[in-house]
């Protein structure tokens, strides 16, 4: 069981897209999302979407981040603008099934200053 996802560098006030597919191992998946550890800190909820396309962010992102989900191939992006250097973080992406919450293997985001 798998989610692979792509983080990246970008200037302060830059965009990325963080991608993340779940390996068709996995079935019956219902909430997708995302977290993120930055350094010395806990993980943290960025945002997450239900099967019927419900999004919900935690307040450090809204305005800034979309949350989309595809899931016919159980694929969930985060689109990420205004981007700041708090934001440097890994972000972990998520998938919940009826059995349990399988997390991806991490991604680095970095936002210089």
């Amino acid at each position: 069981v798998q989610l692979q996802g792509w983080g990246g560098l970008v200037q302060a006030g830059g965009s990325l897209r963080l991608s993340c597919a779940a390996s068709r191992t996995i079935f019956s998946i219902s909430v997708m999302g995302w977290y993120r550890q930055a350094s010395g800190k806990e993980r943290e909820l960025v945002a997450t979407i239900t099967g019927g396309y419900s999004p919900n962010y935690a307040d450090s992102v809204k305005d800034r981040f979309t949350i989309s989900r595809i899931n016919a191939n159980n694929t969930v992006y985060l689109q990420m603008n205004s981007l700041k250097p708090e934001d440097t973080a890994v972000y972990y992406c998520l998938a919940d099934t009826p059995i349990g919450r399988n997390w991806g293997q991490g991604t680095q985001v970095t936002v210089s200053s």
